[in-house]
């Protein structure tokens, strides 16, 4: 898997940042579409091969390692004119330099391989490090967001500099790269201004409930957001003040992480959830929905000790993920998807991997091995591993990012690697938020006596904050089916969609809680509406609680209408795309709706004449039985459907004419009708926007035929989506689990039976089996299919053209026996053999295919 991917970003990308898995092609910052903060981690200096280095020592590809360190030394300038994420650049780009060079001399010093090295990446690490230290230069201490890799942070030149704001996790998460870059150079500038960040977030913390809010003002410290959780904008702070004592031995470290780490458990904590709050009032949840980002937290935990709620917190993820495939960007309490889309983030692989570690239950073997099931399954690509657009469809995005390579094949490696697959001791490292690895001995590095606490309180350190020993997992667990009883509540709990919490009992307005909840409220609730009206009216403390009230309002009102907006999904099923290519599309507000049809609608893709689709199609002769491609514009969507539904076309999908348009940038919308009845239109219409539309249309251009399904979500990518294949060959092959040469030798075997042997027997095979949709295929009517044709897989189910036509017709077709000789029908067995072989061409020439 790691080899699919690596090898796709060197052969497509390289050099540019990363890889664009869909279109194979380098995702170069200024020459796509701006995604907006996502590009700030491009900085035009071969981001993915720069955060790959280590890993490929840590998979025992030294040869590799030693060719992409003399890459990134002869090709890869840090000195461009671009604005880049401090925070992104400093773990991925400054931690992926330090890791390739910790592994360059453990290498080195074991005397085989990178003899030659003579410490060129510390030095551009360095480099580097000079480039983001202007970003600090504030009176707080804390840096700004972004910095200019030539100019800094002053100047018009610069482009950046004006922001007031930065996320908790942003500036705080810069201790070990920079303290790892000081103790490696013997230059303490970069550690002195790391933890003078962490210094002033510790002062800014709220005092009673010792928790950070989300977002910080750089100048004066004040609280943007002040909620307060343990996923995006806040994670890898606590993450960062535990392995920092891991790394250095400075007991700060660790006092503040008990701190944080027991209000953490007693405000945002609530088995198996965590929940944010607010920094102020931490009895009070700050919103119903979680992020994927706090799945590391269980690896967190492990690292602290508390494997009790680690085990809990983990089989909840574990079932979300069971549930939708894939952790979503955002799910609710009660389990459902808030934000659809999933970049393929590695922080649960992270944690099954250390509770693996520290239980050394099998159970969370199956765990890893359900993470690469599904990547195969559904991320999976010809160019590389997709992003998902949205779980809800199986959809994809034109991305993968450089962690999936840095961190997500480390985790699942070591997770299943024993001792001595490990070409070093992990035990001797710490990793980085990004997975980058730093050696523990640079806490006796002979410069560390430069760095001294700056102790920010006169009390001496109090033991009562310090575990001094890791757990005996031994006696923590006495009996093997503890963890298993800690698990079942949980999976039977997401499997049920856990209840609603009851509603709060009525508590006078700025008395802790709100008195009344958005979930809750009635617009014909006359005591409903008085106490929306107190929030107002009684305090300033009250009206702080009738604006959180307003903000659920907006937060439910989104996620509803998110509910009523689900995105529809088109497949590419034909070769050489196998179904592995999903589009997002957007549904009409007419037509069959394909989150009711078990099948979905099946078919070969034609572009309409005219493209526009406003005036009766002229090429009525190829539309008919086919899915029609149209052009957004100039009339009506519904005119534009029925006009192909009068030419015979079986769906169509309207292609956007904004060009540079995509599902990256712009949110999906539902296609609307004219006005009048839309009951006469009973085929499918979806919408793709333009990036997506060209995807299908350079499909069609390159291969002269495109097969998709149209569906509410996309099917497996497996062996259900090859046409005409016979069952024999179906059912012990998949084409994501079975080399290609177990297909050829399967495909062999095949041509040593007889016709009988290759078609099932009549009887076994139902009506609508036996039917040939006009989707699936279009002949003229005189001719007669073969039995080896006719007799399509059980997984192969007829499409909404086959049910709509009358039983009496399908009844006759059923009865009707194929004419001919033992000849003919060896002739149809040797066309199937020939295509089939096509097929397996294509399959074996997969990986090297460009779409």
């Amino acid at each position: 898997m790691f080899d699919h991917a690596y090898q796709n970003y060197m052969d497509h990308a390289y050099p540019a940042d990363e890889l664009m898995p869909l279109t194979c092609r380098g995702r170069v910052r200024g020459l796509e579409p701006s995604r907006g903060d996502v590009d700030d981690a491009l900085g035009k200096f071969s981001l993915t091969l720069i955060d790959t280095l280590d890993t490929l020592v840590l998979l025992n590809k030294t040869t590799e390692f030693e060719a992409a360190v003399r890459r990134v030394l002869s090709d890869v300038r840090l000195d461009n004119d671009i604005v880049v994420s401090v925070f992104e650049t400093n773990i991925r780009v400054l931690g992926g330099l330090l890791g390739g060079h910790s592994m360059a001399v453990m290498l080195k010093d074991k005397g085989e391989h990178m003899q030659w090295y003579q410490d060129e990446l510390l030095h551009m690490a360095k480099d580097l490090g000079l480039r983001l230290l202007p970003a600090f230069n504030t009176s707080s201490g804390l840096p700004y967001p972004r910095v200019n890799l030539r100019f800094g942070v002053r100047g018009p030149e610069t482009r950046t500099g004006t922001e007031t704001d930065t996320c908790t996790a942003c500036a705080g998460t810069m201790i070990l790269e920079f303290a790892a870059l000081s103790r490696f150079t013997g230059d303490p500038v970069f550690e002195i201004h790391a933890r003078r960040a962490l210094d002033f977030l510790w002062e800014k913390r709220q005092r009673n409930s010792n928790l950070v809010g989300t977002t910080i003002n750089i100048h004066s410290g004040e609280w943007v957001r002040r909620d307060s959780g343990v996923g995006a904008g806040i994670d890898s702070y606590y993450e960062y003040l535990l392995k920092a004592y891991i790394l250095l031995g400075d007991d700060l470290f660790l006092e503040r992480f008990n701190i944080h780490y027991a209000s953490i458990m007693k405000y945002i904590s609530q088995p198996p959830l965590l929940l944010d709050v607010h920094i102020h009032k931490p009895l009070l949840p700050a919103r119903t929905w979680m992020d994927s980002l706090l799945a590391f937290f269980p690896g967190l935990q492990v690292l602290k000790g508390d494997i009790r709620p680690a085990i809990e917190t983990h089989e909840m993820l574990y079932q979300v993920t069971k549930k939708h495939n894939f952790l979503p960007e955002a799910f609710t309490t009660d389990f459902r998807v808030h934000w659809a889309q999933h970049p393929l983030r590695p922080e649960f692989a992270e944690s099954t991997y250390f509770l693996y570690k520290a239980t050394g239950d099998p159970y969370y073997l199956e765990a890893g091995r359900t993470i690469l099931d599904n990547l195969n399954r559904f991320a999976r690509v010809p160019c590389g591993f997709a992003a998902m657009k949205d779980v809800r469809t199986g959809s994809h995005e034109d991305r993968m990012d450089s962690f999936f390579l840095a961190e997500m094949f480390k985790y699942l490696f070591l997770l299943f690697a024993d001792a001595e697959d490990l070409p070093f001791d992990v035990e001797d490292y710490v990793f980085t938020t990004e997975a980058h690895l730093l050696p523990l001995s640079l806490s006796t590095a002979p410069h560390a006596s430069f760095f001294t606490s700056n102790r920010t309180f006169n009390e001496e350190l109090d033991d009562s904050n310090f575990d001094w020993t890791c757990p005996n997992t031994r006696l923590l667990f006495p009996d093997p089916a503890f963890p298993r009883n800690l698990r079942e509540p949980i999976r039977s709990a997401v499997d049920k969609s856990c209840p609603r919490p009851p509603p709060y009992r009525y508590v006078e307005p700025g008395m802790g809680r709100p008195p009344l909840r958005a979930q809750d409220f009635m617009a014909n609730n006359v005591e409903h509406l008085e106490l929306l009206r107190r929030m107002g009216a009684v305090s300033a403390v009250a009206a702080e609680d009738g604006v959180r009230f307003m903000q659920e309002m907006m937060e439910l009102s989104s996620q509803q209408q998110k509910e009523q907006l689900p995105p529809r999904a088109i497949q590419i099923v034909s070769h050489p795309f196998l179904g592995r290519v999903v589009l997002t599309a957007g549904p009409a507000q007419f037509g069959i709706d394909l989150s009711k049809s078990s099948t979905g609608v099946r078919g070969f893709v034609t572009v309409a004449e005219p493209y526009s689709g406003c005036t009766e199609i002229t090429n009525a002769e190829y539309v008919q039985g086919h899915i029609a491609l149209l052009q957004r514009g100039q009339c009506m969507f519904a005119e534009k459907a029925r006009h192909i539904q009068k030419a015979g076309a079986i769906g169509g999908i309207v292609i956007d004419d904004n060009e540079g348009s995509s599902s990256d940038t712009a949110p999906l919308f539902q296609m609307a009708g004219d006005g009048r009845s839309t009951d006469d239109i009973t085929m499918p219409l979806l919408f793709l926007f333009h990036k997506e539309g060209n995807i299908l249309l350079e499909a069609l251009k390159e291969y002269r035929e495109a097969e998709v399904l149209l569906s509410d979500k996309a099917r497996d990518r497996g062996v259900t989506l090859l046409p005409h294949t016979p069952p024999s060959l179906l059912e012990p092959v998949s084409l994501f689990h079975a080399s290609a040469e177990q297909l050829i030798q399967d495909t062999l075997e095949l041509d040593e039976l007889t016709p009988e042997q290759v078609t099932p027997p009549r009887e076994e095979v139902s009506p609508v089996e036996q039917d040939t949709s006009p989707a699936e295929e279009v002949r003229p009517p005189e001719e007669e299919a073969s039995p080896a044709e006719d007799a399509r897989p059980p997984e192969e189910e007829a499409t909404a053209a086959d049910l709509t036509r009358p039983e009496e017709e399908r009844d006759s077709e059923d009865r009707e026996e194929p004419e001919g000789d033992t000849d003919s029908s060896s002739q149809s067995v040797d066309e199937l053999l020939a295509d089939w072989r096509e097929d397996l061409e294509a399959f074996q020439q997969m990986e090297k295919d460009e779409l």
